[in-house]
């Protein structure tokens, strides 16, 4: 069977946030500092590997095993990444890292659109 053409944008979107931020968390400073200790910073980096290989494995199970509950969870995880992107933003501005992070929350909100639109409406729990 072939997959629709917005199925199939929502997975690239998604994929490309994904490795977005997958970079990002790889250049990130993890110098341990007196109130950061080598142990959060690795459990901090350990939680973010298994975030995104989390949010891999959903949009996988959203677009080739046409679920749509796993849209939903990711459409809740982008709110509250903006949800936490916001006041990042307000207290110290734009910088490299948050637009970063502003970048894959637009290609998730652009993925996520094609996924409740066009041709992938009848894919979803089919």
């Amino acid at each position: 069977m072939t997959v629709p053409e917005n199925v199939l944008r929502f997975q690239v979107l998604l994929y490309l946030s994904l490795v977005l931020d997958a970079l990002s968390m790889a250049f990130q400073d993890r110098t341990p500092t007196g109130s950061v200790s080598d142990t959060t910073i690795l459990a901090a980096t350990t939680i973010s590997a298994c975030m995104i290989a989390l949010f891999a494995y959903l949009v996988r199970h959203a677009a080739r095993e046409r679920k749509s509950w796993p849209r939903w969870v990711l459409t809740a995880a982008l709110v509250l990444s903006v949800l936490s992107l916001l006041p990042a933003i307000r207290d110290s501005g734009l910088q490299f890292d948050t637009g970063v992070e502003l970048v894959s929350c637009i290609l998730t909100a652009a993925g996520l659109y094609f996924s409740f639109t066009g041709d992938a409406r009848g894919w979803f729990n089919a």
